[in-house]
């Protein structure tokens, strides 16, 4: 069964940085995207595709920066120059599927 499990995140100030995690289980050896979310309305934040292709959305254009690591089964999402408006659950998709992580949360405030 595929599970996806988040960790990082945490309460830090605006300007700092922070590394999200998503550690996939039970996806076998099948080369798969992911995509990173926030908020309640899911909104698309970063994706990586099987082939190793990056995008961001406008918000994270620029500061934010998804990677992974095969050998482990993670994710990552460096996030740099945080702002407030980043506050938000951040939750990480298996590309294309309905299997969900759940979330781990970002506070950026003073």
């Amino acid at each position: 069964q595929v599970q996806l499990a988040e960790s990082g995140g945490g309460l830090v100030q605006p300007g700092d940085s922070l590394t999200l995690s998503c550690a996939a289980t039970g996806v076998g050896d099948t080369s798969y995207g992911m995509a990173w979310y926030r908020g309640d309305q899911r909104e698309l934040v970063a994706l990586i595709t099987r082939n190793g292709d990056t995008d961001y959305s406008d918000s994270a254009k620029g500061r934010f920066s998804i990677s992974r690591e095969n050998a482990k089964n993670t994710v990552y999402l460096q996030m740099d120059s945080l702002k407030p408006e980043d506050t938000a659950v951040y939750y990480c998709n298996l590309l294309g599927t309905c299997y969900w992580g759940q979330g781990t949360l970002v506070t950026v405030s003073i």
